[in-house]
């Protein structure tokens, strides 16, 4: 626009070839090169090496373009008078400006163009001997280098931006990948790679949410039966592996819209699409491929199972009324049809409830007296040092002989005796504190319901201020499904309990509920890596595992205790991975709090004497 402006008022003045032919060859060059860069870009015009070329190329043709117009320009200010002569200063003055700026995004060919016209102008303002000219030239070259500066520091802030967001997008995929990866894993059982109790929950709910008038689907419970036996035989590692083995053949064996999942420990979950003879087909299937021996390096085992399962909507039209009554069903065949499928009935529900022995014998039982303590050590891996106890509730029960600790809190909190037991229980563990050396403390599990119960709280609170013990030295474990009832009043209880001193350690961390929010919004101190990842230390991959989640502890200034430590090469795994503390059959399996003392005064003998 500049030159045919200043061809415009030369016309008459200079020859027509300089006022008329060469400028428009030159802006007919500047037009083509407009149009080239106005054209679409393609995939293939994105490669860098291309770009990089381009943009060489547009380097050397705007210094060749530069010369060409100034050189024009000061050729055509031989003709004219003073206005003319201004003219063309104006002309390479106010076009050397606007293309610096519109290359402010390529700097190299802006310096070039920069560098020359302001040269090439002020040498011939010297040659001219023109005051004005010169002084001109002076002051653009002064305006030139300033804007030059700031197109420097201009580009210098781009490339910084672009670097920034380039570095941004990069961490927001990774991000996204992780929590991909983290959404996987925690819907995933860590032991079988099955589907884990949350996604089951979650896909039952979202089944019944989706369900449309007359849609049937049953839920199926299936629990292994001699599978303890396998692990107090060969120990836990060879039963995880069993677990592991028998997870894949029930996933070979089931259609690819049932889903089947490990809800914990040898208990597994199925859904299927259907009435109860398709679900019953179904679970008899599995049966057989659970059924069948499963060799485990030179052992051969062998185990069977029993099922119970439950429809919708014919039995219930909630997930946890529906998973209770499929629960029902799979308690029934246990002690009454071991090794059967169970439909859930409602004669089957009365038949339970009539047989619910243990509920009769609680409610009897002189909880005090009857329930007791046992008690397992927690050592340092380095050294085998003893940091602890965890208490684990015992009770012997007339009638029907020791019952196992999880059976005694389900009973008890169904017949509403969650408080007196968890009480009772702790009474003993300030008992056994009192008597332990002082350097020790004692780990105490609290259920669910115990942490949305208040008195339960309070009643803890009380006994930790009567017993004046030092709070520092008591652990209160709650387990992962503790938290998925009510969040909101779990957290607050334990805020509530960490506020005198105590310590919180979630338990069996990785078994099924798992999140990593839960680890932020929880008050803790530590967390207890479940059982079933021990087993895995064996393993270069379960080595891997481990230690990332011990490094994720370590990020989050948590201490980290390795549950179910069976062999040697399992601690020394476990302290290579970096577990500073350990407990399990290995170490020592739980005893009374008389062999503990016992056990104690051995050891301080043993080393007063050494000394």
């Amino acid at each position: 626009m500049n030159a045919a402006i200043l061809a415009f008022t030369h016309r008459h003045l200079a020859p027509t070839l300089l006022a008329l032919i060469i400028p428009a060859i030159l802006i007919a060059g500047c037009t083509v090169r407009m149009l080239v860069w106005l054209r679409p870009v393609s995939a293939e015009d994105k490669d860098p090496a291309i770009v990089s070329r381009k943009l060489r190329r547009t380097t050397v043709l705007s210094l060749v373009f530069a010369l060409a117009f100034v050189s024009w320009a000061l050729v055509l200010d031989q003709y004219g008078g003073p206005y003319e002569h201004g003219h063309i200063a104006i002309f390479v003055a106010v076009t050397l400006l606007g293309c610096v700026y519109c290359l402010s995004f390529l700097p190299q060919a802006a310096v070039l163009i920069c560098g020359s016209v302001v040269s090439i102008f002020l040498a011939y303002s010297l040659m001219t001997g023109s005051e004005v000219f010169i002084a001109i030239a002076i002051n653009l070259a002064l305006v030139a280098g300033v804007i030059l500066k700031t197109l420097h520091d201009s580009f210098a802030a781009f490339v910084e931006l672009e670097m920034s967001q380039r570095a941004l997008f990069t961490e927001r995929r990774q991000a996204q990948a992780l929590g991909a990866e983290n959404a996987h894993l925690a819907q995933t059982d860590a032991l079988t790679g099955l589907p884990n109790r949350r996604f089951f929950f979650s896909m039952l709910e979202d089944l019944m949410a989706r369900a449309r008038p007359g849609e049937e689907f049953c839920v199926g419970l299936i629990d292994l039966d001699r599978f303890k036996p396998v692990n107090d035989t060969y120990g836990h590692a060879m039963g995880d592996r069993l677990l592991e083995l028998l997870g894949q053949r029930m996933l070979e064996a089931s259609p690819p819209e049932a889903v089947v999942a490990r809800l914990g420990g040898d208990e597994f979950g199925v859904i299927v699409q259907g009435d109860m003879a398709n679900a019953e087909n179904l679970t008899r299937a599995i049966t057989a491929e659970i059924c069948r021996p499963a060799r485990l390096g030179d052992v051969i085992v062998s185990v069977g199972c029993s099922s119970g399962i439950a429809s919708f909507p014919h039995t219930a039209t909630s997930a946890n009324v529906l998973f209770d009554r499929a629960d029902f069903a799979l308690y029934h065949a246990k002690n009454q049809r071991r090794g059967q499928c169970v439909r859930f009935s409602a004669e089957l529900e009365a038949l339970i409830r009539s047989e619910q022995a243990f509920d009769s014998a609680l409610q009897a039982a002189d909880i005090a007296s009857e329930i007791s303590l046992a008690f397992q050590p927690i050592v340092s891996t380095c050294d085998l040092d003893l940091i602890g106890y965890e208490s684990l509730a015992r009770w012997n029960a007339p009638g029907l002989g020791a019952v196992p600790p999880e059976q005694l809190i389900a009973t008890a909190e169904r017949l509403g005796l969650g408080h007196e037991v968890t009480l009772a229980l702790f009474d003993k563990v300030l008992d056994a504190l009192a008597q332990l050396p002082a350097r020790l403390r004692l780990s105490f599990n609290l259920s669910g319901q115990d942490l949305c119960h208040p008195p339960t709280i309070s009643g803890l609170l009380d006994r930790i201020t009567a017993s004046g013990c030092n709070p520092a030295r008591l652990l209160f474990e709650i387990t992962e499904t503790s938290l998925i009832a009510d969040l909101d009043n779990a957290r607050e209880a334990l805020a509530t309990l960490r506020g005198t001193g105590v310590k919180i350690a979630l338990d069996d961390f990785g078994t099924g509920y798992s999140s990593l929010s839960s680890l932020h919004q929880l008050p803790l101190d530590m967390v207890k890596i479940d059982r079933s990842f021990a087993s895995r230390l064996d393993e270069a991959a379960g080595r891997r595992l481990v230690t990332a989640i011990r490094n994720l502890a370590r990020s989050l200034s948590l201490e980290c205790v390795i549950e179910g430590i069976e062999t040697e090469n399992q601690l020394i795994s476990a302290r290579l991975a970096g577990f500073p503390l350990a407990q399990g059959y290995f170490i020592a399996r739980p005893a009374t709090l008389d062999e503990v003392i016992d056990r104690l005064e051995e050891v301080e003998q043993l080393q007063y004497g050494t000394a």
